[in-house]
C-alpha cells in the first residue's frame, strides 16, 4: 500500500449539524452536503492542507454501507491534529471551536515537548489537538 490517504470520513449523528460546525464554526471550506439524491448517499467534504479531504457522513449510512453495527463514538480511539505555525493559533482556534459548540477537553497549555496544545471535541465526540509543535511546523500556504 502506497501513503496516500486523501479523504478520512467521520460518521455523524446529525449531518446539517455538523456540517454547520465545521463550516460555519471552524470555517473549512465545503461545497456543502451533496449525494442528497442517493439513498445513504448524503456527504459533506471540506478541503484541508496538501489535497487531504475530511468527509462526514451519517453514521447511520456509514453503518449501512459497511454492514457493520452502529457503534458509539470513542474519543480516545485516536485524535484528529491540527498543527499550526504560530503558538497563539491555538488559542485562537480553540475558542472558534469553542463559540461552534464544540467541548474543550484540555485547555491549550505548554507540552512536555516544548509545544503548546490543547483538545476539543465536536459535537459527535470525536477528538481534536490544537497542536503548535515547533519541530513539526506545517508548511506554509
Amino acid at each position: 500500500m502506497q501513503p496516500r490517504i486523501s479523504v478520512f470520513t467521520l460518521g455523524v449523528a446529525d449531518l446539517e449539524k455538523s456540517l454547520v460546525f465545521y463550516r460555519d464554526g471552524l470555517g473549512l471550506p465545503t461545497e456543502g452536503i451533496v449525494g442528497r439524491e442517493f439513498e445513504h448517499g448524503a456527504v459533506a467534504f471540506f478541503d484541508l492542507s496538501g489535497g487531504l479531504k475530511l468527509a462526514i457522513w451519517a453514521q447511520s449510512d456509514l453503518a449501512f454501507d459497511t454492514g457493520l453495527p452502529r457503534q458509539p463514538v470513542s474519543s480516545t480511539a485516536f485524535t484528529i491534529g491540527h498543527n499550526v505555525s504560530r503558538r497563539e493559533e491555538v488559542a485562537r482556534i480553540m475558542e472558534a471551536a469553542r463559540r461552534a459548540g464544540a467541548e474543550i477537553v484540555k485547555e491549550p497549555q505548554d507540552t512536555f515537548y516544548g509545544g503548546h496544545a490543547g483538545y476539543f471535541r465536536d459535537p459527535d465526540g470525536h477528538l481534536w489537538e490544537i497542536v503548535w509543535n515547533p519541530q513539526m511546523l506545517p508548511p506554509q500556504d
